[in-house]
């Protein structure tokens, strides 16, 4: 399934700005009508890249939610994406709507038990709530590896008779960028050493990839794919990271090619390889 043509990154750019000074993520969603979780991934994976690209992790959401609509197909990857963005790299989240019902509704519920103090009738108003906040920033966080490399390469099975490549990620809980870029780091550059593309099954039995990871644990697998992969199939991901990782594919045009067994991604394995002996022998 691919998003619809209003979540393309031209079109979703000018809805997401960054402002470098107050450490502000400001997020348009007027009009906007998420028919399918497609669209919604389509949408926070920009988010994503646009947070990836600015180099820090944490932010301050200030989000226009005026006239939008999400169908009850798109609404669990809404609300999924929507959390993990908060919890991975929000620092503070707020929302301001200016149609006529909503500022009634905000009248209504000031001073009583049902006030939401996050959502605001206007920008300035929300901006200026955010701007009195303090940053929970540091002088850019040195996280604490998780891994060691030694210990990661035993994890690697280059298999050269079949071209295969088994890499073992179970049981591993990728905490932070920095467990994410070491953990790619040293794959790159093992497979460097060989000089040529690899078949890949990856073992997700037990992996966790924790919020504040999956932003760059996105941009750094889709390069790595492409850089080194002649095929990819992962098996055995576990509820909370197979959802993940169905959701965050939807919007793409690669499959997320996951299965439950290491038997049944050698299948599908072969199917792809299969697949690439067809295309070339016609070329």
């Amino acid at each position: 399934m691919l998003y619809s043509d209003d979540f393309s990154p031209d079109i979703l750019d000018p809805r997401i700005t960054v402002h470098e000074g107050p450490q502000i993520i400001e997020i348009d969603f007027t009009g906007l009508y998420f028919h399918t979780s497609a669209d919604v991934n389509a949408f926070y994976d920009r988010v994503e890249a646009r947070i990836g690209e600015t180099g820090e992790a944490l932010w301050f959401f200030m989000v226009n939610t005026q006239d939008y609509r999400v169908d009850g197909d798109a609404w669990f990857a809404f609300t999924r994406r929507g959390l993990d963005l908060n919890e991975g790299h929000g620092m503070k989240i707020v929302r301001y709507d200016a149609d006529p019902m909503t500022v009634a509704q905000i009248a209504r519920e000031k001073g009583t038990d049902r006030e939401n103090p996050n959502l605001f009738t206007t920008r300035a108003d929300a901006l200026g709530f955010l701007k009195s906040l303090p940053s929970k920033r540091r002088t850019r966080t040195a996280h604490h590896p998780n891994f060691q490399k030694a210990e990661f390469l035993r994890r690697m099975k280059f298999n050269h008779d079949t071209a295969i490549l088994e890499i073992d990620l179970s049981g591993m809980s990728l905490e932070h960028s920095r467990d994410v870029n070491d953990v790619h780091n040293w794959a790159e550059e093992a497979i460097r050493a060989t000089r040529h593309k690899w078949w890949m099954v990856f073992n997700y039995e037990g992996t966790r990839i924790q919020s504040p990871a999956w932003v760059q644990f996105s941009l750094r697998s889709e390069v790595f794919n492409a850089d080194y992969s002649m095929g990819s199939v992962r098996y055995a991901l576990g509820s909370e990271t197979e959802a993940d990782k169905r959701l965050r594919y939807e919007a793409k045009t690669t499959r997320p090619n996951i299965r439950n067994t290491r038997a049944e991604a050698y299948a599908r394995l072969e199917e792809l390889r299969a697949e690439y002996a067809a295309d070339h022998a016609q070329k």
